[in-house]
């Protein structure tokens, strides 16, 4: 059976992918797993999807159960070496101890959470090994939507009744896990998804040594989604952490946007949030956003039930108004009895002026908390909410490179003057009109985004897309080529060619023809099958023959 490396179905004696368009004739580069290392002579390894300081995930097929599924592999950046098409991990003996020891910490983390696989927010973790000398894990693979994508296509924000149901399988998730002593500090609109089911996923686990400054692994925080902790040299990370990162990736989902970044918000703690949007939440998500995102720890929301019931609290108020009125609803039909109290008021009377004064609270309460809450004079106008802050004085330290247009290899060459930045190759490569093939075509974090000092001493990572070119190709003018030579040709244009013979007199044998049913220039999609029509010489005749 050969497989496709870049999604794992079935492609027999195609070099590119007819289903993803994937070149099966690349390598791997260094250092991560060759295209088709096996696992425990069970676990095929195809394209890499993500790396972080810690760990790198891949693509994989399980052979003995015939799924595909996702393999992530402890890869500290810095503490080993492994070359091109080896599988080996190397450690120098002075990195050892360390690498051990940030391998214990791994499979420790990993085997929590293959115990909490009943939570619905959480991946699932199938299988830990160790070979190679360091560790995989098995992860289940499901048909998943990024997160900021569906938010996207929800005009750029949901609704709260949309959200709630989302979001709260998270807390009971993030809940779980610290009560195991582990966190995933990591909770960002770029480590969930949704799945075909409309259910949140997490993703983006790492061992608290990859989610903060000052350890011996090039740590990987999402700005706007990181507490102010995260960017202190080995500040202890708890359960009010990861409460900044939930309610940050929630204000993502119902503004649209980001809180901005916790070096910022030391310096400014305004929430940018519309006047719109405040209107349309209910006064309590918005409280608990505020309470959830405060800079300062010690008043920030400290656990998760807490959290769990600040969002909650007017649907608690909602309960207490339907019994009230179910309760006045009973005394009404029950037998027509209007007996009254000493001051002349029928009970149902009673019960139902009690509801109306509820009711006439709760909105005072509302209008009071506006005034005086924990938000106030941080709405501006919807221009204000979408658009950044303008800086009072212009940065003059220094930036995150520039590596758009580059080519892989020179960015490589690049970020190697630079001892602040670290570059990773995203291997998810993206079609794109602006850049053509094998140019870097985004990155992040940006180029011109801010080194702090915190950053120089910690290192930056820089995640890089590569452009895979136009979606659309032209066909080339083939004719009179050998069928290798085309055939070459049209895979380096990402097309799939099939020959097809027949005789001709103007072509030798093996030469091609032309098309069939396309012609020169014309433009088809990337991974199109295209049909080469190849001379098979001078058709015999009876003269020929004898």
């Amino acid at each position: 059976m050969s497989l496709c490396m870049g999604c794992m179905q079935e492609i027999g004696d195609n070099k590119i992918c007819p289903a993803c368009g994937f070149d099966n004739t690349e390598k791997q580069q260094a250092p991560f797993l060759p295209y088709g290392a096996v696992l425990a002579n069970r676990y095929i390894v195809g394209a890499g999807i993500d790396t972080n300081g810690e760990s790198t995930r891949y693509l994989g097929f399980d052979r003995q159960t015939g799924d595909v599924v996702i393999v992530c592999e402890f890869l500290p950046i810095g503490l080993f070496s492994r070359g091109e098409g080896e599988t080996a991990v190397r450690v120098n003996y002075e990195n050892r101890l360390v690498f051990n020891k940030l391998k214990d910490d791994f499979i420790a983390y990993y085997k929590i959470l293959s115990e909490l696989r009943e939570l619905s927010a959480l991946m699932n973790v199938h299988n830990i090994l160790e070979q190679n000398n360091t560790v995989y894990v098995i992860e289940e693979n499901e048909d998943l939507i990024p997160f900021t994508e569906y938010v996207e296509r929800s005009n750029g924000s949901l609704e709260w009744d949309i959200a709630r149901p989302l979001f709260m399988p998270v807390i009971s998730a993030l809940e779980a896990l610290h009560k195991r002593g582990v966190g995933h500090y990591a909770v960002s609109p770029k480590n969930m998804y949704i799945t075909s089911s409309g259910k949140i996923k997490i993703t983006g686990f790492a061992t608290e040594n990859e989610r903060k400054r000052g350890t011996s692994l090039k740590s990987q925080l999402f700005s706007g989604a990181a507490a102010p902790e995260q960017y202190e040299d080995n500040f202890p990370l708890d359960d009010i952490t990861d409460i900044y990162g939930f309610c940050a990736t929630l204000f993502y989902a119902l503004t649209g946007h980001l809180p901005k970044s916790a070096p910022e918000r030391l310096k400014d703690s305004r929430l940018l949030m519309s006047t719109t949007t405040v209107r349309k939440l209910p006064p309590h998500v918005v409280s608990a956003l505020a309470n959830g995102l405060q800079v300062e720890r010690e008043n920030r929301i400290t656990d998760f039930d807490e959290l769990r019931s600040q969002l909650s609290v007017a649907h608690t108020a909602k309960a207490i108004q339907d019994e009230i009125s179910r309760t006045a609803s009973m005394n009404i039909s029950n037998g027509g009895d209007s007996r009254k109290s000493k001051n002349g008021m029928s009970h149902a009377s009673i019960i139902i002026i009690s509801a109306a004064v509820t009711v006439l609270v709760l909105g005072v309460i509302g209008v009071f908390w506006l005034m005086q809450n924990p938000l106030s004079g941080m709405f501006g106008s919807e221009t204000q909410a979408t658009q950044p802050a303008t800086q009072s004085t212009e940065w003059t330290g220094p930036t995150v490179p520039n590596f758009l247009g580059m080519t892989y290899d020179d960015a490589v060459k690049a970020a190697e003057a630079d001892s602040t930045v670290t570059i990773l190759k995203n291997y998810t490569d993206e079609f794109s009109d602006e850049y053509k093939e094998g140019t870097i075509m985004q990155q992040n974090p940006p180029a011109g985004s801010k080194i702090t000092a915190e950053d120089t001493s910690a290192g930056i990572l820089v995640s890089l897309t590569v452009s895979k070119g136009s979606k659309n190709r032209e066909l080339p003018d083939l004719e009179g080529m050998t069928l290798d030579q085309a055939s070459d040709e049209i895979a380096k244009l990402g097309l799939l060619g099939t020959a097809e013979f027949q005789y001709n007199d103007k072509y030798a044998d093996g030469r091609v023809i032309g098309y069939k049913d396309k012609s020169v220039g014309e433009t088809v999609e990337y991974g199109t099958n295209i049909t080469i029509v190849v001379s098979k010489g001078q058709e015999p005749t009876e003269t020929n023959s004898r």
